[in-house]
C-alpha cells in the first residue's frame, strides 16, 4: 500500500468513525461530565438556547467553490493545487487570505477533468500531507516545502512512518500559529495507525514555506486539539476532539490572550477549569474532527457534520450564549447533494473571518475508491455554502 493510499484510507476511517480506534492508539482517557448519553442527546435536542440566532437558509457560495475550481483546473503551472481537504482559513496582516490544507494533489489536469496517478504509482501527479494557498484579490497561489522539482509538506515527516494533518490556525504578535496533528504506522496492517500528538508551528507571513518553529501542545489523553479556534474577549479558545471512532466528543480548552503557547486551561465537566488535561471533559458527543464555534449576533454556532449518523450527509448547528457551551437546539441547516455511493462528505466548519451574504461553511468531498480521485478531480475539493442567520 502506498503513503497516497494508506494516508486517505486512513482519513476516511477517522472523519466517519467506521471502526473503532485501535485499543493501542490512546491515552487513558479524559474524565466524562457526569451526565449519561440519553441525558446528553436530550441536552443538545432540546430547546434552542436563549442567545441563539434565528437560521433562514443555506446557499451555495459560488465565488468560492468556482475560485478552487477554476484554480484547481488550471494548467498554467503544474507544481500548483489540484485538490486538497482540511479546507481551515486565517486572514493574513496583509489582508490575504491563508488557506490551511491537509492531504493534498499538486499536478495538471487531464483534458476531460482526470489527473495522472501519483508519483508514488509511476505517475506524475504530487500527493502532499499538508499545505498552504494564498488568495489575493481573487487569486490564488500554492506554497508548500522543498522545491518546486521535488515538493514538499510544510510539515514534512520525521519519516516514512508518520505525517501531519493539518488543524485550525490563529494570528499571535502577527505570527502564524497553525495547529497539526501527528499520525503514526505501527505495523504493516491497513488498520495500524494512530494519532500520536498534537502540535504548532509558527510561521512568519511573509515566509510561508517553512516554520519558524514547532512546539508541542497538550497531547497525554488522547484529544485532537485542532478542530478549531475561537477568539473571544481575553482568551483563545481550542475545540478538540476526543475521536473513538463512534462517538466522538467535543473536549473545550483556553489560553489568555492570543498565542498558543500560551498557559492552557481545560473545561471540567462541572464548568469550571483546570490545568490539567486529565480534568477536560467530554463535553457533548456528535461532532466531528473538524467544526467550528463563531460568534453569531449575541451567541455563538457551533457547525459540524452530524456524526451521530453513520456517512452522515448532514450538517447541523447548535447554539450556546457562551463560547464553552452548553450546545443545545441542534438544527438541520444542509444536506450535502454530492454523498452517494463510494462518494461521501465530511468535517463542515465555519469560516467567520470571511466576508459574504452569510457565515460562510465549507465541506470536503472525497471516495473510498482511491481511483476516483484520478477519474474525476472535482471529488476531492471543498465545497462552500453561504448560511444565514439573523
Amino acid at each position: 500500500m502506498t503513503r497516497f493510499r494508506s494516508a486517505l484510507t486512513s482519513l476516511a476511517i477517522a472523519l466517519i468513525g467506521l471502526t473503532t480506534v485501535p485499543q493501542q492508539a490512546w491515552a487513558a482517557p479524559p474524565k466524562p461530565v457526569p451526565t449519561t448519553a440519553q441525558e446528553q442527546r436530550q441536552q443538545q435536542a432540546g430547546p434552542p438556547s436563549p442567545c441563539a440566532p434565528t437560521f433562514q437558509g443555506t446557499t451555495t457560495n459560488a465565488r468560492l467553490t468556482s475560485l478552487f475550481t477554476n484554480y484547481g483546473n488550471d494548467n498554467s503551472r503544474l507544481d500548483d493545487w489540484t485538490g486538497a481537504d482540511g479546507t481551515y482559513s486565517l486572514k493574513l496582516p496583509s489582508g490575504k487570505e491563508l488557506w490551511i490544507f491537509s492531504d493534498t494533489f499538486l499536478g495538471q489536469v487531464n483534458p476531460g477533468g482526470s489527473r495522472p496517478p501519483v508519483v508514488e504509482e509511476g505517475g506524475t501527479t504530487v500527493f502532499l500531507n499538508n499545505t498552504f494557498a494564498v488568495e489575493r484579490d481573487g487569486k490564488l497561489s500554492t506554497i508548500y516545502g522543498g522545491t518546486s522539482q521535488k515538493p514538499a509538506a510544510l510539515m514534512p515527516p520525521r519519516d516514512k512512518n508518520h505525517w501531519f494533518w493539518a488543524g485550525d490556525g490563529t494570528l499571535a504578535g502577527g505570527i502564524v500559529e497553525v495547529t497539526y496533528q501527528e499520525y503514526e504506522r505501527y505495523g504493516p496492517g491497513a488498520w495500524d495507525w494512530r494519532w500520536h500528538r498534537n502540535v504548532v508551528a509558527r510561521f512568519a507571513p511573509g515566509r510561508l514555506n517553512k516554520p519558524i518553529s514547532v512546539h508541542d501542545l497538550p497531547s497525554g489523553h488522547g484529544i485532537s486539539w485542532a478542530s478549531g479556534i475561537l477568539k473571544d474577549g481575553a482568551y483563545t479558545y481550542i475545540y478538540g476532539v476526543e475521536d473513538l471512532g463512534s462517538p466522538k466528543y467535543m473536549h473545550i480548552a483556553r489560553v489568555k490572550g492570543q498565542s498558543l503557547l500560551g498557559r492552557w486551561e481545560f473545561l471540567k465537566g462541572d464548568g469550571t477549569w483546570s490545568p490539567d488535561e486529565a480534568d477536560s471533559a467530554r463535553i457533548m458527543s456528535g461532532v466531528a474532527n473538524e467544526y467550528s464555534v463563531s460568534k453569531v449576533g449575541s451567541g455563538y454556532v457551533l457547525i459540524t457534520h452530524d456524526t451521530t449518523e453513520v456517512l452522515s450527509a448532514n450538517i447541523v448547528a447548535y447554539a450556546s450564549c457562551s463560547p464553552f457551551g452548553p450546545f443545545t437546539g441542534k438544527q438541520h441547516i444542509y444536506t450535502t447533494p454530492e454523498t452517494n455511493g463510494n462518494i461521501f462528505t465530511y468535517n463542515a466548519h465555519a469560516h467567520p473571518g470571511i466576508a459574504s451574504d452569510g457565515l460562510v461553511v465549507s465541506y470536503n468531498v472525497n471516495s473510498f475508491v482511491n481511483t476516483d480521485h484520478y477519474r474525476d478531480v472535482s471529488i476531492y475539493r471543498p465545497r462552500f455554502l453561504d448560511v444565514k442567520f439573523r
